[in-house]
């Protein structure tokens, strides 16, 4: 019986799921380190866990290797460490260093987390990502401008799901970004160019250093325009066509990137544009599954459970999926304006005329308060083999369907 410790530092469903696929894997038995204690996570779940380990600060390399060590002595070693959240992939890469555990390292894990790295390593080999720079004073910003002309992005070095994310167009803006955020040696942020074209994204699994899979998926609209209209109802349509030859060189661009990036084993997740006049760029890459409900898309694309699966990559080295038999999309519902949900609109006219390919719902609930994620307060998705009829679908499901906050 090998022992897994999952660092999960606080009950969110969406890791609660990876969680569950790992405590599931065979002949291996799962220790849960959170911050939050035990009963907050759900009975059906903790009854799957071989042990579990609650710290002040999930985040802090010092506390986790203290109570993997506690773990260790107690079952005998330690197989692998694993956790699905961005912010933790740096805390559990120096963890493994520290104690010795297979898995990336603290090397790799900067590669993919620090946002300014990672485009100075896809430059140096010759992958197309857009000009940027690392900003530690109001001067490198202005310089940059200067350079690169407006429209530019500012965000975290280290950020996720496009928080803290600044679209600047003008002087105007620029002056305003830079009071919320000023550039300092002690917390430099990141300059970007502002990549025109449609916005998509591309997932894989990379097993002994070579990439043995992959998925795409197409925005709609972009996500840094989904956070600075936080009233747009939004789209991501997973296609059934992954082998299509439209698609050959983000596949090429996206083996080389996390090969330069360091990533010999595991899940990654990159945001990358179709400009224009045809050629890609890549936006970042992470090293762990993606967001908006990405993995719940590939469940349903597959007909299985990419949650297990992910388990049996990171535990065992192993991944066979089936076929993708279907096209998949989500439509994230979000409220039109401030306070609670107050009423809902078009449900039944959306039932009527696409109910038959409706195959999982989240929806908002009267009195729930105004969510905080991009992701808005509820969901739907969708599923056909044609992606033609699923794009069309969640056209019209986000036409119809509106939720009222008050």
């Amino acid at each position: 019986m090998r022992t897994v410790v999952f660092v999960c530092p606080f009950a969110f469903e969406i890791t609660l799921r990876f969680a569950a696929g790992a405590a599931e894997h065979p002949a291996t038995r799962l220790v849960l380190i959170s911050q939050d204690r035990p009963e907050t996570f759900p009975e059906s779940f903790r009854r799957k866990l071989g042990g579990h380990v609650v710290v002040d600060n999930a985040f802090s390399v010092e506390e986790v290797s203290e109570a993997i060590r506690g773990i260790a002595a107690k079952t005998g070693g330690i197989h692998c460490l694993l956790g699905t959240l961005e912010q933790l992939q740096e805390p559990l890469a120096a963890v493994r260093e520290e104690l010795g555990l297979p898995g990336v390292n603290l090397e790799v894990a900067t590669n993919f987390r620090d946002k300014a790295r990672m485009k100075d390593v896809l430059q140096a080999a010759g992958l197309p990502c857009a000009r940027h720079k690392r900003l530690t004073s109001v001067d490198d910003a202005r310089d940059f401008v200067r350079e690169v002309g407006y429209p530019i992005v500012i965000k975290p070095l280290a950020g996720a799901g496009s928080k803290g994310t600044y679209r600047v167009a003008s002087d105007d803006e620029f002056q305003e970004v830079l009071a919320i955020s000023p550039p300092h040696p002690r917390r430099p942020v990141l300059a970007e160019e502002f990549m025109q074209g449609e916005e998509h994204s591309f997932d894989g699994v990379m097993l002994g250093g070579e990439l043995v899979w992959h998925s795409l998926t197409h925005y709609r609209p972009a996500p840094l325009e989904v956070v600075r209209n936080p009233w747009i109802q939004y789209c991501v349509l997973m296609p059934r066509e992954v082998e299509h030859p439209r698609y050959d060189d983000i596949r090429q661009a996206a083996t080389d990137s996390v090969k330069a990036l360091g990533l010999r084993h595991g899940v990654f997740h990159m945001e990358w544009f179709r400009r224009p006049n045809g050629e890609v760029a890549i936006s970042e890459v992470g090293a762990r599954p993606g967001g908006a409900q990405i993995s719940r898309l590939l469940s349903w694309a597959h007909d299985f459970s990419f949650y297990k699966a992910w388990a049996g990559i990171m535990i065992d080295g192993v991944y066979e999926p089936p076929p993708r038999r279907y096209s998949a999309g989500v439509a994230f519902l979000r409220g039109q304006g401030e306070g609670r949900v107050r009423n809902i609109r078009g449900l039944g006219q959306a039932q009527r005329e696409l109910g038959h390919l409706v195959v999982e719902t989240n929806l908002p609930r009267l009195g729930q308060p105004k969510a905080s994620s991009y992701e808005g307060e509820g969901f739907v998705v969708l599923r056909h083999r044609e992606t033609r009829v699923v794009e069309e679908a969640l056209r019209r499901l986000i036409t119809l369907v509106r939720v009222e906050l008050g």
